[in-house]
């Protein structure tokens, strides 16, 4: 290397580089250059020049240690929100993205919030920068007709919508504990979650297992406590046990004010104004309002007691920390009535404003980052036959960095081979617009006939496989019997289908005997022969099989592995993805059979990206 001093003045020095030579050594004490060249350490070389240049007015001081090669914050990778808006328009509209679940129990109120927020969302689907036709603002979330006849969700709804400058991937998940799979598959591809809690119950097992699944996965969550024009607990008690149920701290963003008959609005503590219910029902605006103006607002209100317990909030709630949140550790509180569309506006601005944007996902070699360039996503759900005059498939991938432009050609990792996104869809339910342009955090619909399955990484070029997306063991296996033999060919076909979509699990016995389909609850059974009736025309009732459990065998030693197929041939079965399971006809006999098979793995959860030793 040679320099040559350009200018001196105040212990200063500009030096213009006139060669590189191309002398390398990787160690930590070495320095990259943009190509990827590494030189030799420079210290020696800026101590030479600090001894040796002269200096004008005092002596000369240069810190080798400052030299940038050196220093780790210009080896760290550049987030998006770190970078002008103006030279990355990639990261611009990535820092728009917001995508985000509703978890909670059954009759909560999720899917009532849900529509809620798409109501202050304007129901608006994205189609570059198309708005929804008017009569698409009655669209429930709960589109299939056995949804709407029971009243429940049974799976999982995407939907695409932009309010105040930010895009909203909202993802209404399933409550019941029958379609945990398919909740447990869409937290994977979301980076916050708002939990919903019934004022009157408090936190109730669904709740709290859906908890763990985004502590798992460190999922910042707000929590609306709904429901509050009815009767309720006290929201200190709510308040405490959220604290001590879910070890999570709480910070009230907005409090009460009065509860069920009683209930006119809520005080927000950050600014100390009041939003009122108006008497048709709708949400009015933010308002001054003294003590005396809120007590007068319900005869059964008394102004000390008001004073006290406001009081009482600011000081001894904690308060609300981003950082906090978005590490997982604290969650702010909201209360409404989504049925009433009371508090929804807040928690609608209170995501926009606070919930990440897209994160970073792990892949199966590197972590990638949401603003890199290059395109890559994850599906997490396949859905068929949403348009029932036509037979449609949809895989439901999670951007995961770069832009994705309609017509362009990616890798599809599992097989190696490439496909042509033609027609990438934004969702709002079950209507659909085309997506000309979609960036990292954004869930497109791609539609295919049986290309992709659940857990498939697709990339422009790198060979990376996306982690956490799993399959857990069923707690019921049956036998279909089907009414029309004559139609076995169908059911078969009906079966594959259902299967890749995660309505159920297929295993088909090594010794040819019938296949089973494994549940995770009785009311999966229920969905899946509507659903066989009503989409493919083939009447079914399911039959008791001799086996109970499941689970996924694996060994480190493949001659090991295939005695114990060989030996065990009549209760070893294959999944879609063609890997091995036991079928044990209860606990006992899974556990005799796990004692005597020493280096064979059994296991209730298999991510579907790890292939098994065989």
């Amino acid at each position: 290397m040679t320099a040559r001093p350009r200018r001196k003045e105040q212990g200063r020095w500009s030096i213009a580089f006139l060669s590189l030579p191309l002398v390398g050594r990787v160690g930590s004490d070495s320095c990259r250059e943009p190509g990827g060249v590494m030189h030799e350490d420079p210290t020696p070389l800026l101590a030479m020049l600090a001894a040796t240049l002269p200096t004008r007015g005092r002596e000369a001081t240069l810190d080798p240690a400052a030299f940038p090669c050196q220093m780790p914050s210009m080896n760290k990778q550049i987030s998006a929100g770190e970078i002008d808006a103006k030279t990355s328009p990639l990261a611009a509209e990535v820092q728009r993205r917001r995508t985000f679940a509703i978890i909670s129990h059954p009759d909560a109120g999720k899917t009532t919030l849900t529509e809620k927020l798409l109501l202050f969302g304007g129901a608006i689907q994205l189609a570059g920068q198309v708005k929804a036709k008017r009569d698409r603002r009655s669209t429930r979330s709960d589109w299939m007709a056995i949804e709407r006849e029971r009243g429940i969700s049974v799976a999982t709804s995407v939907m695409t919508f932009e309010y105040d400058g930010r895009v909203f991937n909202l993802l209404d998940t399933p409550g019941h504990e029958d379609f945990s799979e398919d909740t447990y598959r869409t937290l994977t591809a979301v980076d916050s979650a708002i939990m919903v809690i019934d004022a009157a119950k408090g936190i109730e097992a669904r709740t709290r297992k859906l908890f763990e699944v985004c502590r798992l996965r460190d999922i910042p969550i707000l929590t609306f406590i709904n429901k509050m024009d009815r009767e309720s607990r006290d929201p200190f008690h709510l308040l405490d046990e959220i604290e001590k149920t879910l070890a999570l701290d709480t910070a009230p963003m907005t409090w009460p004010l009065g509860q069920g008959r009683d209930f006119v609005g809520t005080y927000d503590i950050a600014t100390g104004k009041v939003r009122l219910l108006d008497a048709d029902g709708k949400t009015g605006d933010l308002r001054d309002m003294s003590l005396a103006e809120i007590a007068a607002l319900n005869p059964t209100f008394d102004p000390p007691t008001l004073a006290d317990e406001l009081s009482l909030v600011q000081d001894a709630c904690g308060e609300f920390d981003l950082d906090s949140f978005r590490e997982g550790h604290l969650t702010p509180v909201f209360f409404g009535s989504a049925l009433k569309n009371f508090g929804v506006k807040d928690l609608l601005d209170a995501v926009a404003a606070h919930a990440p944007p897209p994160r970073s996902q792990m892949a199966n070699t590197r972590k990638v980052e949401a603003d890199e360039p290059k395109m890559s996503a994850f599906v997490f759900k396949i859905q068929a036959n949403m348009d029932p005059n036509h037979r449609d498939r949809i895989a439901f991938a999670r951007l995961c960095s770069g832009k994705l432009t309609r017509g362009m050609k990616v890798k599809q990792v599992r097989t190696g081979k490439p496909m042509t996104l033609s027609t990438p869809h934004f969702f709002f339910a079950q209507e659909r617009a085309i997506a000309d342009e979609a960036y990292a955090g954004d869930v497109v619909g791609i539609p295919n006939h049986g290309t992709l399955r659940i857990g498939d990484t697709l990339t422009e070029s790198e060979d990376i496989t996306f982690l956490g997306v799993p399959s857990f063991a069923p707690e019921i296996l049956r036998r279909v019997r089907l009414m029309d033999a004559m139609k076995a060919k169908k059911l078969k076909q009906a079966l594959q289908e259902l299967a890749e979509e995660g309505v159920v699990q297929v295993f088909r016995p090594v010794d040819g005997s019938p296949a089973l389909v494994g549940v995770v609850g009785p009311l999966q059974l229920d969905v899946l022969k509507v659903r066989l009736s009503d989409e493919y025309g083939l009447p079914v009732d399911f039959e008791p099989s001799e086996f109970q459990m499941a689970r996924w065998i694996a060994s480190e030693d493949r001659k090991k592995f295939d005695g114990f197929v060989t030996a065990n041939g009549s209760s070893i079965a294959e999944d879609l993805d063609g890997d091995f399971v036991y079928l044990a006809k209860n606990q006992f006999y899974l556990d005799y059979t796990r004692e005597r098979a020493p280096g064979i793995a059994f296991t209730d959860i298999k991510d579907v990206k790890n292939k098994q030793a065989r």
